[in-house]
């Protein structure tokens, strides 16, 4: 199928991305969609920038060798006997925390990166005026994140530390997709959703003062990007037809998928554990052991864990049926 196969709306219909002379069509500009056109105009309301102390001052000090940035629930590892006991040294223990938060906000940094070229994409494909503004909106929201992330971890850890090989590999398919709902789905819910759960945990949780002001700025504009993914979800997957539901849905599986994967494996980490003499192999042993099937809804579960707002989303999206309410029930009551 193609990504004009799957398009039930004007709104998201799309052209090639090196066909420019379809933008130049006469009847674009006598058609737009106004289903966006509320949150363009509440562009206006949530503006920021980062580059201005009157919204943020990144040059606001904190003690990163005495206080730990999030609490030792945050970080999974710390949970199993194996990381604990070798980090029982409480210095270590701060280091060892918030140098996994320096992991946490890089990858959001490099998510960042991503969602402004997604955005950009948008841009080149989608022909409704309504709705490539607000893909060129986003793209300089996401520009300001970008910006905003860089600036904060320079600030606390100096520079970034690389993007993990799963997330980046799920952001180069998503970019590069051809299919608008490859994109919109992979983005604009998933990624999106997951950064909002990552941004209201660590907005409750993080020491940090200024990395709170940050979460704080950074979700209003989210907040929307979400939104259109939401728009795209109540005006498409009820005109699916069977077999387009089901690529839709197995895609939605897969990302959820790379994104859990991402977010917790060893695998991703491995700098981080070795740099505090650990072996990542023990590490994933140790996981094994203690996330029974059990023990991983337990901690799923929790109001604010963001893979639940995840499901959540997919759910209230109508992209989760039976086919794979087994795969979701594994880290998820559904």
């Amino acid at each position: 199928m193609t990504h004009r196969d799957i398009t039930k709306d004007a709104a998201y219909d799309a052209v090639a991305p090196d066909d420019f002379e379809a933008m130049l069509a006469l009847d674009r500009y006598t058609h737009r969609s106004t289903a966006f056109d509320k949150i363009i105009s509440a562009t206006h309301d949530h503006f920021w920038d980062p580059l201005d102390v009157k919204y943020i001052d990144f040059s606001e000090p904190f003690d990163m060798e005495a206080t730990p940035l999030v609490p030792e629930w945050l970080v999974a590892s710390l949970a199993t006997d194996y990381v604990s006991d070798h980090l029982s040294d409480p210095k270590t223990r701060t280091r060892f925390i918030n140098s996994h938060v320096h992991f946490a906000f890089s990858s959001i940094l490099h998510g960042e990166q991503g969602a402004l070229n997604l955005s950009a994409s948008l841009c080149h494909v989608l022909r409704d005026q309504g709705a490539q503004e607000y893909a060129a909106n986003q793209t300089r929201e996401e520009a300001r994140h970008v910006t905003a992330f860089a600036r904060y971890i320079r600030a606390r850890w100096g520079e970034p530390k690389p993007c993990g090989p799963v997330l980046k590999s799920l952001l180069v398919e998503i970019i590069h997709a051809p299919e608008v709902y490859k994109k919109i789905i992979g983005m604009q819910m998933l990624v999106e959703g997951l950064a909002m759960g990552a941004f209201a945990t660590y907005y409750q949780n993080i020491a940090d003062p200024l990395g709170r002001k940050l979460l704080q700025l950074v979700m209003t504009d989210e907040a929307f990007h979400h939104k259109f993914g939401k728009i795209w979800a109540d005006r498409t997957i009820p005109k699916l037809s069977a077999e387009e539901h089901a690529i839709v849905e197995d895609w939605a599986a897969e990302c959820f998928q790379t994104l859990l994967f991402n977010l917790v494996a060893p695998s991703q980490q491995v700098g981080l554990y070795e740099a505090f003499g650990l072996d990542p192999d023990k590490v994933l042993e140790a996981f094994r052991e203690l996330m029974t099937d059990e023990k991983r809804r337990e901690m799923l579960q929790r109001s604010s864990n963001i893979f639940r707002v995840l499901v959540k989303t997919l759910v209230n999206a109508g992209i989760i049926t039976d086919r794979t309410r087994a795969f979701y029930a594994t880290y998820v009551d559904l």
